[in-house]
């Protein structure tokens, strides 16, 4: 099993910035990739950014050019990094972490950008 705890969401005015955080514990498999995912209120579930053990990225196009992914694999640990935040960029905010054929998914961390 594996345990993804997140952290970093909150309140931030529009063209704030927040860091989010995403740990991982347990059966921890080197070879994974770590991604964030974010879900507005009566919306499906998206990718935002998503990053490989080896380091490479893709990001949703909304968020290109604003918003980092990045990991530090020695914690275990994925960062989004989210700049000139925008309303609809308001939703929880879920980290996943793939390995050996089986998703992992944190309980989500609340975004809310106001205007």
């Amino acid at each position: 099993q594996v345990q993804l705890v997140e952290s970093g969401g909150g309140l931030v005015q529009t063209g704030g910035s927040l860091r989010l955080s995403c740990a991982a514990s347990g059966r921890i498999f080197i070879i994974n990739s770590m991604g964030w995912y974010r879900q507005a209120s009566g919306k499906q579930r998206e990718l935002v950014a998503r990053i490989s053990s080896s380091g490479s990225t893709n990001y949703a196009d909304s968020v290109k050019g604003r918003f980092t992914i990045s990991r530090d694999n020695a914690k275990n640990t994925v960062y989004l990094y989210m700049n000139s935040l925008k309303p609809e960029d308001t939703a929880v905010y879920y980290c996943r972490r793939s390995q050996d054929g089986i998703d992992y998914w944190g309980k989500g961390t609340l975004v809310t950008v106001s205007s």
